[in-house]
């Protein structure tokens, strides 16, 4: 009998957050962002990734998603790049271009993963794709513009999305509102949160470091509003579309930075109280506005599922505020929320717009790059002189880590996303009074940056408020900490008394689980310090390889690889 062949999605962002993802037959096969491969943050354009597929399997369809609808063409052929490529492997690809559908990218992998059957997608972005507008039905009427910022969608099976709203914005836009579309050139609100990043002196791009910074904040009176009217505020912020923005801090000499911000993030002695408060504002203020606008959702619609993502999405502190707000909505959060979750999400927009199924899906996990090879790691450890390898079981890394050794775990396929999930791991003892600092000095990151935990489970309501939640599998909330068993776990409580958690199950990860679960039997603490195993400015590691080279550059001296039983560690 001859055997009838899958149909395989694959589908790409080749912005910053580059990423490939595989669907085969409405399967989530494969997922992995370009960093990973290239050892280059953010990196965009990935060939890398793709090549993962491609070497492995026949592709039928090819998605080009990112935030542009044109692409550079190649002499010759006057194909884009990333036709090319796949053309050379499989002659006969269909190819779609979706660079002009950014926020459908983003609300589509939402929505389909989420478990829901409908649901309103909640999209909040810094530059999602360009847009024009006629402001009329006149065959002259003027042309407005910007770029996609904030969407709401009514989510159905197998292939609606419905804009209910949807915010466009840019310096020179024309002020224009149909009842569905607006266009202006105001400031949005993740723009607010990248003038305030760069004034920090972070990239815009790492907001995540404002918003560790912000519960060392208060509000601060000489501070002006960041929104007025629900707009940002001109008089301090200006937005460079489509990437970045600044703060106009001479119009407030409050906020004149006297120094070069890079100076504090490493000496606490050096922070003062305008560039905490601030960090508080933002994140307070945005954190607001998007409440409004999933109220707005549920309004609109009359969902009571929400789903969130766009870069956004990927503020925990955020997420949790929701939750609290909103009891009576079924909220879900994108753990792919940044760019590089679109070409998962438009490549199952792909599989159900060609089989038309209603099938509902709910994503389980995220470890979904490439299995691990462990053939060569003999021959890499003879090349190194400062590295020996022995067998190991869960308890003698327990062990270890009761002992306030820091430990790289390495295990399976890695994790999608920016939040590492025990796969690709740091790990230390959470009783650590002072943990914190020696994990963030040994990884080269800011004083004040906070550390995850992950929790068994069915433990989990014992020691974190989970806001009506019964898990948080992938990271996206940061939650309290009950008050009796704060000191317990100091080194992954926040100033503010929260933590960013993850719960661990077998079905989760099983690896993981006998982990955590070993470090319990010792301890009574059924939970483990987690942060990404990675250096400051560098991706995940994704190989062996990538692990070895880490260990060799910082002062951590084990790596347990229990997918094999083994320990490695510094002579």
């Amino acid at each position: 009998m001859c055997k009838i062949m899958k149909y395989n999605i694959l589908a790409i962002n080749p912005g910053h957050n580059g990423s490939a993802a595989l669907v085969s037959d409405g399967e989530i096969v494969f997922f992995g962002e370009e960093e990973r491969f290239s050892r280059l943050k953010y990196d965009g354009n990935p060939f890398k990734a793709m090549l993962q597929i491609l070497m492995n399997r026949p592709i039928d369809e090819l998605i080009i998603g990112g935030s542009s609808a044109s692409l550079d063409r190649l002499p010759w052929t006057g194909e884009d790049s990333y036709t090319a490529l796949v053309r050379k492997f499989n002659p006969d690809v269909k190819v779609t271009y979706m660079g002009e559908r950014h926020h459908l990218g983003h609300a589509a992998n939402a929505f389909y993963n989420s478990g829901f059957t409908s649901a309103a997608a909640v999209i909040v972005d810094g530059s999602g794709s360009f847009h024009t507008e006629k402001m009329g039905t006149e065959d002259d009427a003027p042309v407005t513009s910007g770029y996609e910022t904030e969407s709401i969608f009514m989510c159905q099976y197998p292939t609606s999305f419905t804009p209910t709203h949807k915010r466009y914005a840019d310096g020179n836009a024309i002020t224009y509102d149909n009842g569905v579309k607006v266009f202006d050139d105001s400031v949005t609100i993740t723009k607010a949160y990248e003038a305030v990043t760069e004034y920090l002196g972070f990239h815009p791009i790492e907001a995540g470091k404002t918003m560790g910074l912000a519960p060392y904040g208060k509000y601060d009176e000489n501070i002006p509003p960041l929104f007025v009217q629900d707009k940002g505020n001109k008089n301090i912020l200006r937005p460079n579309y489509p990437a970045g923005a600044l703060i106009d801090e001479f119009r407030f000499p409050y906020i004149i930075r006297n120094s070069d911000y890079s100076e504090w993030q490493y000496d606490e002695t050096m922070v003062d109280d305008k560039q905490k408060n601030l960090a508080w504002h933002v994140q307070q203020e945005t954190q607001n506005l998007v409440a409004k606008l999933i109220q707005k959702a549920h309004d609109d619609t009359a969902e009571t599922n929400i789903v969130i993502s766009g870069g956004y999405g990927l503020n925990c502190v955020a997420n949790y505020f929701y939750k609290k707000t909103f009891p009576h909505l079924n909220i879900y959060v994108d753990p792919l929320s940044h760019d590089s979750g679109t070409a998962l999400g438009l490549a199952l927009l792909a599989w159900y717009n060609k089989s038309q199924s209603t099938k509902v899906n709910k994503l389980k996990n995220i470890y979904l790059s490439a299995p691990p090879k462990y053939d060569d790691l003999d021959t890499l450890l003879a090349g190194t002189e400062t590295l020996d390898i022995k067998d190991a079981t869960d308890e003698d890394v327990a062990e270890l880590l009761v002992n306030e050794n820091i430990v790289c775990l390495f295990s399976g396929r890695s994790e999608a996303g920016p939040r590492a999930l025990g796969n690709r791991s740091i790990l230390f003892d959470p009783r650590v009074l002072d943990g914190k600092d020696v994990v963030n000095k040994v990884k080269g990151r800011e004083w004040f940056r906070p550390f995850a935990g992950s929790v068994l489970k069915e433990h989990a309501k014992e020691w974190f408020d989970l806001a009506g939640m019964d898990e948080s599998p992938f990271m996206m909330y940061a939650v309290d900490v009950i008050p009796e068993k704060l000191s317990q776990i100091p080194s992954i409580t926040h100033i503010d008394g929260t933590c960013r958690v993850q719960t661990v199950s077998k079905s989760d990860n099983l690896n993981y689980y006998n982990l955590i679960s070993a470090f319990n039997d010792k301890t009574g603490i059924p939970i483990l310090f987690n942060t990404s195993f990675n250096l400051a400015g560098d991706p995940l590691v994704e190989t062996v390889l990538d692990a070895l080279d880490t260990i060799t550059r910082c002062e951590i001296n084990y790596l347990y690889l229990p997918d094999i039983g083994k320990l490695i560690y510094k002579k």
